[in-house]
């Protein structure tokens, strides 16, 4: 039991100094992606309406980085974005377009950013609310 109890505390004491040693070695190398805003909230749209919004993003990171691809949860929202790779401490934008036709009500969509950075995968939201369009009914006499 007691050599149990040793064989426990080193363990542990080995296991602290590893991670002392890893969180002193400071920041990795590598791109890091770091958006400006994670989320925008278009707040009411009338259906049919189409919106813009251009996310910026800094590369905090040591090395270029590549967003090599942009996921949206559906076709309703686009996004343009530069594939040309961004250098360390610049900065960059991802445009999306979100076409509110044939939607109705709180709309919550989800830009996935894949990347060679450090914190891949990145994410970004879109949220509106989209209302009944009005249509006036022609007046029959």
């Amino acid at each position: 039991m007691k050599s149990f109890l040793f064989a426990l505390i080193g363990l542990v004491f080995f296991m602290v100094q590893h991670i002392a040693a890893q969180t002193s070695q400071g920041p990795k190398n590598g791109a890091v992606i770091v958006f400006a805003e994670a989320s925008h909230d278009f707040g009411d749209l009338v259906q049919g309406q189409k919106v813009e919004y251009v996310f910026k993003y800094k590369n905090t990171g040591t090395e270029p980085l590549i967003v090599s691809e942009v996921i949206t949860t559906c076709g309703c929202t686009a996004t343009q974005w530069s594939k040309l790779p961004l250098a360390p401490t610049k900065e960059s934008e991802i445009k999306a377009t979100f076409n509110s036709e044939g939607k109705m009500g709180r709309q919550n969509k989800v830009i996935t950013i894949l990347s060679n950075a450090t914190n891949n995968a990145a994410t970004v939201t879109i949220v509106c609310n989209v209302l009944p369009a009005t249509t006036s009914s022609p007046v029959i006499k």
